[in-house]
């Protein structure tokens, strides 16, 4: 008697795909900061966009990317806006996401690097 022998293929296990999954988001967000920082991408248009990798970042986190702007600033520019710094970019409206945008492009003090 000859016994067939299943090839089938297994899916990787969850853990693995959520590590694959975190990894990939880090290492876009790490691109993004950095492109941030360069000055080569602005937070406003980064807000308006609302790319992928940005959906679970919180807002004061993203601010914070720019160049002289630390918790301080961050708080100080939410507050106006009455949004919390620990609120995530992907849960934020398209009335608030474009109030931050026209204030972050609005104010020239906020995107002096001397300020």
């Amino acid at each position: 008697m000859t016994q067939k022998t299943a090839t089938a293929t297994t899916p990787e296990p969850q853990h693995l795909v959520a590590l694959a999954r975190a990894n990939s988001v880090r290492l876009a967000r790490a691109a993004l900061k950095r492109e941030i920082a360069a000055g080569e991408t602005l937070v406003g248009q980064v807000l308006l966009d609302g790319p992928w990798e940005v959906e679970s970042m919180t807002v004061a986190d993203l601010l914070a990317c720019q160049r002289r702007w630390g918790v301080t600033r961050c708080r100080r520019f939410l507050a106006k806006s009455r949004i919390s710094e620990t609120r995530t970019v992907g849960t934020l409206t398209q009335r608030q996401r474009g109030e931050l945008s026209d204030r972050l492009f609005a104010e020239p003090s906020l995107s002096a690097v001397g300020s």
